[in-house]
């Protein structure tokens, strides 16, 4: 099991959430490091692997597992190194590259043979990487609030002090767990009565837990954004053989309706399901995102 979130600045609900979001899973080991995965569900209408970005982990999956497992569906999250409960390895590679590298080792080590690909934030540009590499083994496509143009993409005001090394040490220290939890509100949570204080607080100490975030800031350091990966991507997704949805937070300031455009572009979806969401639309829209999944999803087995 992963090691305990242990902080004494932590209150007790918070503790709870996150207890609880940790005995709904289990550890396992994927390119020589200890991650954290949950799995709700039978396999008969297919696997769903949802790849989650930053400063988030497999926690912002918990609420659409048991509606993706409700619709016959494996529901799988689990947490990239660097975050969430999975270890903070010093020489792991955190590009985007080094994640999809570990994101395939990971498909592999829960013994997962074809998927259905959920991606969302950077999970997209790391996730369609695997995808691309992968084409026989990914039964659909569906993109979340991600940015699928890395040569043009430039960080919104919240990531850009993130990803300067020393500015966003001092960023990350200084920036207290309130001052966090109203970031999080407000650029991802359009219906504040859907998420508690304590559900934005397991982010902020699961984002810390154990390095300070250290790993954290490496991955925001770690971004592609360069032509060549921008040519991989889109040609390799051009040549897919599986089919894709787009669902999208339209109200999301950080990753707005420019990046919806590239994404109908990069996916050739014309019709893509817009929801009254920002960012985080997996935790105030749950079921509204997973039976979008699932319709995708489960006629495809």
């Amino acid at each position: 099991m992963a090691s305990a979130v242990r902080d004494p600045s932590m209150k007790p609900e918070t503790r709870e959430v996150i207890d609880v979001h940790r005995a709904a899973g289990r550890s396992f080991e994927a390119g020589g490091v200890r991650s954290f995965v949950r799995e709700q569900g039978s396999d008969r209408g297919g696997s769903v692997v949802l790849i989650h970005g930053v400063p988030t982990s497999s926690f912002l999956y918990r609420k659409m597992m048991p509606v993706l497992a409700d619709e016959g569906l494996r529901a799988i999250a689990f947490d990239f190194p660097g975050l969430g409960l999975a270890d903070r390895p010093v020489n792991f590679d955190y590009t985007w590259s080094g994640l999809a590298r570990w994101l395939g080792e990971a498909v592999d080590a829960l013994e997962l043979d074809r998927v259905h690909l959920v991606v969302h934030d950077i999970g997209g540009p790391i996730g369609c990487e695997w995808a691309v590499n992968n084409a026989d083994r990914v039964l659909s496509l569906t993109a979340l609030n991600t940015m699928l143009d890395p040569a043009t993409f430039k960080r919104p005001w919240s990531m850009a002090p993130l990803a300067t090394r020393g500015v966003g040490t001092a960023w990350l220290r200084g920036t207290p767990r309130t001052a966090f939890r109203a970031l999080f509100y407000a650029q991802g949570i359009a219906d504040r009565t859907a998420v508690t204080r304590a559900e934005i607080d397991a982010y902020y100490y699961l984002l810390r837990r154990g390095d300070g975030g250290r790993a954290f800031l490496r991955i925001m350091r770690g971004f592609e954004l360069t032509a060549d990966k921008r040519r991989f991507l889109w040609a390799g997704l051009a040549k897919r053989p599986y089919p894709a949805r787009i669902v999208w937070g339209e109200l999301d300031p950080a990753l707005g309706l420019d990046q919806l455009e590239i994404a109908q572009r990069v996916l050739a979806v014309d019709d893509p399901i817009r929801l009254q969401a920002k960012h985080f639309l997996q935790e105030d829209h749950a079921a509204e995102v997973s039976q979008a999944i699932a319709d995708l999803a489960a006629p495809l087995g």
